[in-house]
């Protein structure tokens, strides 16, 4: 899965992709966090979901640097040229958001490719598997893949049931 998120296409070749696999404590940690958040933001969500990456064997998170720029001017960012966004992350207030913005729009784009990519590759070997916008929060605020603006997290599981099926 990982391979398969390193390999996918990027714009312009360029690549900004990071991946990690965690397992054992790490994953402890991981859920512990995903509560905590859970917790302190009133997402019940994301308690949900750390009971399933508790449960998980382990979890793919795949990050990515979405503020390196490609020098394309598109706008996608919101801003007119990527030096007006680079201007924007150099005046930015960190608020312990749970992902950091302006983002390029391509390198997004990039990030749904690699997830795509690891989730595909999954099914193929017909592993049980959920992308999660949660795990991949707590990853960041853990520092498990640094530098990354944005992560998602893949927790993975081949047990007789899906795990990740009929959550409450």
């Amino acid at each position: 899965m990982a391979l398969a998120a390193r390999t996918a296409p990027k714009a312009k070749g360029k690549d900004s992709v990071a991946t990690i696999v965690l397992s054992g404590n790490d994953l402890a940690f991981l859920s512990a966090e995903m509560k905590a958040f859970g917790e302190r933001n009133n997402l019940p969500f994301f308690i949900r979901d750390a009971g399933n990456v508790a449960a998980s064997a382990a979890c793919l998170i795949i990050g990515i640097r979405g503020q390196e720029n490609l020098g394309l001017n598109c706008t996608g960012c919101g801003y007119n040229s990527c030096a007006d966004m680079v201007q924007a992350l150099e005046n930015r207030v960190d608020q312990e958001s749970p992902f950091a913005g302006p983002n390029c729009i391509l390198k997004m784009a990039d990030l749904g490719i690699a997830v795509g990519s690891a989730v595909k590759t999954a099914s193929l070997l017909n592993i049980d598997n959920r992308v999660m916008y949660s795990a991949g929060v707590s990853a960041r605020s853990l520092g498990f893949i640094p530098k990354c603006s944005v992560a998602y997290g893949i927790p993975v599981s081949a047990t007789g049931k899906n795990i990740f099926f009929d959550r409450v």
